[in-house]
């Protein structure tokens, strides 16, 4: 917030102006904000310290409550509202009560991978048997394609579903057209003012939506059409002979999809994964379950487990595996076949993880000399070398890395390049890549703000780089102008307590959109630090009074912070980072997340 003199009023935390990675420490909260959360502490009696995490997140003072009590009924929009909804659920009711074959096509992520098993489920508590149909990211690249529905339609599939894609799938409707096969897409990616003909086509971010469901994954459009599918049979007389369908129980696929598709935990979005991740602590899912225990996640799941535990390995089939591994996994009735595929990908995640080390070196060294050279805007990095299922994780780490927006490329050796970027707050990659497309310097591309695919020939990536570069310089300068971490509260080791997370759960779940609260932790001593597994740093830091707090610090062993911390034992440092419950042998206990560290003699400027 700025002040009458145009300057940020949200103070420097612990006077902290510049810390180990150069970041200037501020309060989330502005003065109004704080001047709310006294508000919300006071109506509602909460502890200051949650009245704070949801006054710097919008919340009002009269909101504050139903907020905390986030309610799927209140929250959910008729399905109506979205724009062909109700023909597409006609559609698929038709299909169904006359028993015809109907071929799901999902996207090979975890968004896809969780709309596909949601649909399927609901199709077979109907005593029907879909075909899902996931493609393969390097055959059949993304979205769907001619040959895959021929060989759908040659197996008895009368009508397509596809999920999480199909919006700018022109020519391969085109072959369903010809080979007289309904279609009806459910999708959420970012599309122009031409859509391909299909029998509907829902996607709440069409141009001619107004339903205002755009912040939805895929896989919580899906949800919302199962909803108005589910009225439309009722309605019917479907259910008379029969129990309905429990979609209550499918929302732990929902909120798995919502995590990883890193969509606003806002709103909609925040009550299906807080319902869902209540639902996966039940176990109901035979392929959640046995990835749980694979992974040896315990105790109660949190958005944690399902983007950085759970996620990655699903992705890890689509990635460099079998694409129809996820929703394999996530439709199974199995528990012996679920065991089987999450030990699988448990593998297949492994293997990636190395693959990703070593294109990760070579990315981080193109990346290093094109900024010593000309400090590009925008990152664009590629190789003959790479592996295209990994290329998004490319960019992400560069992206964390180097602060501006990055792509990867993996080139095969006709010089056509599959690739992905990642981007920062205030940068949207989707609009700039769907530019491209349409200047002639990609084949194809698309996606959200945040986050773009693109295929480009070799010789035009030069090009590329110079209207990336151009188009968004100005935007990359502001969203990048200041480096700064938000602190939500100072606290201290003995402050960190069980009771608080409990307090700080009913404000989540956090996530995109939604951020964890962050504390800073003045001057704790460091009383234990070494590097743990792949480049972490482990570390034990002290309040004043002696009580310690078990602490990690990710991918930090060659970071500012990381060396701070470890050439740091037996001192006095500035901490910053979020909390969360380790729960190790049954017994749970607060853990530290670092983000960042400040001497506290050499902070202030």
């Amino acid at each position: 917030m700025l002040g009458n003199n145009g300057e940020d009023d949200r103070r420097l935390v612990l006077g902290v102006a510049r810390s180990a990675n150069d970041n200037a420490w501020r309060e989330r909260l502005s003065a109004a904000e704080a001047r709310t959360a006294m508000a919300i502490a006071q109506l509602h009696g909460l502890p200051d310290v949650l009245a704070r995490v949801l006054a710097a997140r919008g919340v009002q003072q009269d909101d504050a409550r139903d907020f905390l009590t986030p309610s799927l009924k209140s929250l959910m929009p008729d399905p109506s509202r979205l724009q062909d909804m109700d023909d597409a659920v006609a559609r698929i009711a038709d299909a169904l009560q006359a028993g015809r074959k109907i071929a799901i096509f999902g996207d090979y992520d975890v968004d896809g991978a969780t709309s596909s098993a949601i649909f399927a489920k609901y199709v077979q508590w109907l005593g029907l048997e879909p075909i899902i149909h996931i493609p393969d990211r390097i055959i059949e690249g993304y979205g769907p394609n001619g040959p895959a529905i021929e060989h759908l339609h040659q197996n008895g599939a009368e009508l397509l579903v596809t999920l999480d894609c199909g919006s700018t799938s022109f020519e391969a409707f085109e072959t369903a057209r010809k080979l007289g096969l309904d279609v009806v897409v459910i999708d959420h990616h970012q599309v122009g003012e031409t859509l391909p003909e299909v029998d509907a086509l829902v996607n709440p971010n069409r141009q001619d939506d107004l339903s205002g469901q755009g912040h939805l994954a895929a896989v919580g459009v899906t949800f919302l059409f199962l909803v108005g599918l589910n009225r439309e049979l009722r309605r019917r007389g479907a259910f008379e002979n029969r129990s309905q369908p429990d979609l209550m129980a499918l929302l732990d696929l929902v909120a798995l999809g919502t995590v990883c598709d890193v969509v606003p935990l806002q709103g909609l979005n925040r009550a299906f994964v807080t319902r869902g991740l209540a639902v996966m602590h039940q176990r109901r899912n035979y392929g959640l379950t046995a990835l749980a225990d694979v992974t040896r996640v315990n105790g109660k799941p949190a958005p944690y487990h399902l983007g950085f535990v759970v996620g990655p390995r699903i992705n890890a089939g689509g990635r460099i595996g079998d694409a129809a591994l996820g929703a394999r996994l996530l439709t199974t009735e199995d528990p012996h076949e679920a065991r089987a595929i999450a030990e699988r990908l448990d593998q297949l995640n492994s293997e990636r993880q190395a693959m990703e080390a070593l294109m990760l070196e070579q990315a981080g060294a193109e990346a290093a000399a094109a900024i010593d050279d000309r400090d590009p805007a925008v990152l664009l990095t590629g190789s003959e070398d790479w592996h295209p299922g990994i290329v998004g994780l490319i960019a992400s780490r560069l992206k964390d890395a180097h602060r501006r927006p990055a792509f990867a490329i993996a080139y095969d050796a006709t010089g056509k390049g599959t690739g992905s970027g990642r981007s920062v707050p205030g940068v949207d990659l989707g609009k700039v890549v769907r530019q491209a497309v349409d200047n002639g310097l990609l084949e194809k591309g698309g996606g959200h703000a945040m986050a773009a695919g693109l295929t480009v020939q070799r010789d035009k990536a030069e090009a590329l780089g110079i209207f990336f570069n151009e188009t968004l310089k100005s935007d990359v300068e502001a969203a990048t102008a200041k480096r700064e971490i938000k602190v939500d509260a100072a606290l201290t080791a003995t402050g960190a307590t069980l009771d608080l997370l409990e307090l700080l759960e009913k404000a989540g779940p956090y996530g995109a959109g939604h951020s964890e609260p962050v504390f800073a932790f003045p001057s704790h001593r460091v009383a234990f630090a070494d590097v743990v597994g792949k480049g972490h740093v482990r570390a034990s830091v002290a309040a004043g009074d002696g009580t310690t707090l078990k602490a990690i610090c990710f991918k930090a062993e060659d970071k500012p912070h990381g060396k701070m911390l470890l050439e740091g034992r037996g001192r006095n440092l500035h901490v910053t980072g979020t909390l969360s419950i380790d729960t190790w042998q049954g017994t749970p206990k607060v853990q530290l997340r670092i983000l960042d560290v400040a001497d506290p003699q050499k902070s202030r400027l």
